[in-house]
């Protein structure tokens, strides 16, 4: 594979945004094997955005050569209060977070952001050292990474440790890209501006498209949220069955030829054509009969013209995510005492 394939392949969606392709391409052409990072919360049941969309993604940079790092932040969980800000529960939980990616990434390496503190004695001067350059307002602004305000008078200190821990975990596992959502973007500019100062290596920064839940919007104009881990009907779950996850989807907001934030047409570019080279959907012939798409292009231009209806569509996404899903589900143990504790946080 060469150069341009690498970066080509590492643009694939859901990636909406690379800081910037030419530093990529660059980096590529000087190292074969950069080093990535992914941090994580450890905040819930896993889903399709969480594991599946971004596990499939961090598998795009195992193709292109890259070593991945998938660092699952027990310490930022706490801080930010998920899983009740219960260290025994977090630490059960990470157990199950670490053994999804697994299954879901067998090639990334796995690090636990309590492990990397205590390996690296200088991870809490460089802190204090990163922070100088840090104010006040600028880590209120910072604050959104985290799902809260900038606005929030009654945050606790720790909060404000959040989002120059995260930059200092960039910095101590020697990253070159640092990938995450788009929610996450304001840490990694907060990065390439701070790091040229305190003379660190400087990250390409890679973020990628998160997931819409499946309800309908509250307001006509509201963009659609993304699939979240406290509500149960915004998307589909690993552990959800086969039943469940197509009775979700036929239930999934979905206006006929709406492409704008259809979280169906989401799925379908950013899971389904990641995983198959094709969609196969089946009707009736008094309905048009059954149809093939060779990519996403041509399933969207039939949905935006009336040639697809919602409810094939439906159909059609949720048998091919139960094909996705049901082997990860399988193999992914899920105990009844971390689904309990887990439940018991929201």
């Amino acid at each position: 594979m060469d150069v341009l394939e690498k970066v080509d392949l590492i643009e694939k969606p859901p990636t909406e945004e690379v800081v910037t392709r030419d530093e990529l391409t660059e980096l590529f052409k000087t190292n074969s094997s950069p080093n990535h990072y992914i941090g994580l919360e450890i905040s819930g049941f896993l889903h399709l955005g969480s594991l599946i969309s971004t596990g499939f993604k961090i598998n795009d940079f195992v193709k292109a050569g890259v070593n991945c790092k998938i660092f699952l932040a027990d310490w930022h969980t706490l801080i930010n209060d998920k899983l009740g800000g219960n260290w025994e529960t977090i630490s059960k939980v990470s157990k199950y977070y670490q053994d999804a990616f697994k299954l879901v990434c067998p090639d990334a390496e796995i690090i636990l952001g309590s492990k990397l503190y205590e390996e690296k004695t200088e991870y809490w001067s460089e802190l204090v050292r990163f922070t100088k350059h840090m104010s006040i307002a600028r880590t209120m602004r910072t604050l959104t990474i985290m799902g809260r305000s900038e606005d929030d008078n009654k945050i606790d200190v720790a909060k404000l440790l959040y989002p120059a821990m995260q930059a200092v975990d960039i910095h101590s596992l020697d990253v070159d890209i640092a990938h995450a959502g788009m929610d996450q973007r304001k840490i990694h500019m907060l990065v390439r501006e701070i790091f040229p100062k305190m003379k660190w290596k400087v990250p390409v920064a890679i973020h990628h498209k998160l997931l819409p839940g499946l309800s309908k919007p509250a307001d006509p104009n509201e963009i659609v949220g993304k699939m979240s881990k406290s509500d149960p009907n915004s998307g589909v779950f690993v552990h959800n069955s086969d039943e469940e996850i197509k009775k979700k989807i036929s239930k999934a907001w979905c206006e006929e030829a709406n492409i704008e934030n259809n979280p169906l047409l989401e799925i379908a570019r950013t899971v389904i054509f990641h995983e198959f080279t094709e969609m196969n959907v089946e009707r009736p012939e008094k309905f048009g009969g059954n149809v093939s798409y060779a990519n996403y292009e041509e399933l969207e231009s039939d949905f935006k013209n009336k040639k697809l209806h919602p409810g094939d569509l439906k159909q059609t996404v949720g048998n091919y995510l139960v094909k996705i899903v049901s082997p990860i589900r399988d193999k992914l143990n899920l105990s009844d005492e971390i689904f309990e504790a887990i439940k018991k946080s929201y």
